[in-house]
């Protein structure tokens, strides 16, 4: 393993700050990464090789070098954001292959903050899925390359779990960052309603959007999560006592779920109940509607991001989740559905401090031609294995994704922790503390092979 690709992002930055490093170093150990282990893994679309160098000789000259949360880090950019010089394809062959003008937001504050971008990852068609494969390639959870890395933002995660970025930029509208990072061991923060600038597609599928970090530790969520949101999330100098609430029930009605998943939960209880956190089995009050809510929601916004795309270059299953959504735009558009959901939820987690329950009901689906499938196959596929993320989503409220535990293969298992508006920082702080006192691998084995 090489000196600096695998190191966390902390480290790094520390490093190139006290100039023990160069970020060209750090940047083409990380590069060289890439071409080993990628060609297995699908994490990227596209590498920025000989772009990313010259940034980051840039980031070296930088007179503010010494004051720079992410000084010569790499990061990975889901490819549904706008990087200055690249097109961003969104999974799609009807998308234009033009190249950004300027970067998104999200990612000018990385750059701002010293990072250097290494390239742009894969997606499913238009972000819709929740496995990532397409005309631009498949990507692969490292731990297990049988199964896909999950999605929509599978390529990040992907990326981040073989240690070919210590980083990366991705975005959840119905679970997208947290059903990845669940499959590929890694921590990400889904954060609440307008703590991160969106801007993604065309109206950020009603508000329900939220760019957000993926990353190996808390520490690095942390510092990540500070840059995109221009603020800081200090860790607590004491450490409170919460009402955490545990949740084994499927949101959705029918859906059954594993047991490795259960255990990771009921074990992460015990964790947390031993650290003197009250923790008790309650289950929150889902609606039997929720299913048809999230089916709603899930394909208008598709239906938006369709517009003026050629439909003859998309993918079948694609043009189908877009048609079915034109139905719904209406009754969407008015947030009436979203907002009754709210009220019955929010009594729960008001009561409650915390939701801890499942991140996924069952691991990843095989590394397949998903796209290349039907419709109501894609939908039952995902389904099932990701029943948890959406409710969250729907609300608006944060929700992160933790490591915890592994399948019977080895590879990890995670759980899912929900908190109120404005609640992010006391998420990372309870995963901070699952974290040491049940540490977790930081990267798949993968990405120790030559």
């Amino acid at each position: 393993m090489s000196s600096w690709a695998g190191r966390t992002a902390a480290e790094i930055a520390a490093a190139v700050r006290a100039k023990e490093v160069t970020p060209r170093e750090v940047v083409a150990e990380h590069l060289a990464r890439i071409e080993r282990l990628d060609g297995r893994v699908g994490a990227f679309r596209t590498v920025r090789a000989e772009a990313a160098l010259a940034e980051a000789d840039a980031v070296a000259a930088r007179a503010d070098l010494a004051e720079l949360p992410l000084a010569g880090v790499p990061v990975a950019v889901k490819d549904n954001l706008a990087v200055q010089g690249e097109s961003h394809r969104d999974g799609s062959a009807a998308t234009p292959d033009t190249p950004a003008t300027e970067d998104h937001v999200t990612v000018a504050r990385l750059r701002a903050a010293g990072a250097v971008v290494v390239g742009l990852t894969n997606v499913p068609e238009l972000c819709v899925f929740g496995t990532t494969e397409g005309v631009f390639g498949t990507a692969r959870n490292p731990w297990d390359t049988s199964r896909n890395a999950g999605g929509s933002s599978g390529g990040s995660a992907a990326a981040v779990a073989a240690g070919l970025v210590p980083l990366a930029l991705g975005n959840d509208g119905m679970g997208s960052l947290r059903i990845p990072a669940a499959n590929c061991g890694l921590v990400t923060l889904k954060p609440g309603h307008g703590v991160v600038p969106a801007g993604i597609g065309n109206g950020d599928w009603f508000g329900m959007s939220e760019n957000g970090p993926l990353a190996t530790t808390v520490e690095d969520l942390r510092l990540m999560l500070s840059v995109l949101a221009d603020a800081e999330f200090v860790r607590p100098e004491e450490r409170a006592q919460l009402r955490i609430a545990v949740g084994l029930r499927s949101p959705v009605a029918g859906v059954s779920v594993s047991r490795p998943y259960t255990t990771a939960v009921r074990q992460a209880a015990g964790v947390l109940a031993k650290a003197g956190h009250r923790v008790r089995r309650a289950e929150p009050p889902y609606p039997l509607s929720l299913s048809v809510t999230s089916l709603q929601h899930w394909t208008a916004g598709t239906a938006v991001d369709a517009e003026g795309l050629d439909p003859a270059r998309l993918a079948r299953r694609t043009r189908v989740h877009a048609a079915v959504g034109r139905r719904f735009l209406r009754s969407v558009r008015t947030g009436d559905q979203r907002e009754r959901l709210r009220a019955r939820l929010t009594p729960f987690l008001t009561e409650h401090d915390v939701l801890l329950t499942l991140a996924l009901a069952r691991r990843s689906p095989k590394a397949a031609p998903w796209h290349e499938r039907g419709w109501l196959r894609n939908i039952v596929a995902d389904s099932a294995y990701s029943p948890f993320t959406p409710p969250w989503n729907l609300t608006g409220w944060p929700a992160m994704s933790i490591p915890f535990g592994t399948l019977p293969s080895g590879a990890p298992c995670a759980v899912q922790l929900v908190g109120r508006p404005g609640m992010e920082a006391d998420l990372l702080a309870l995963a901070e503390q699952l974290e040491t006192l049940h540490p977790w691998r930081r990267t798949a084995p993968l990405a120790d092979q030559r």
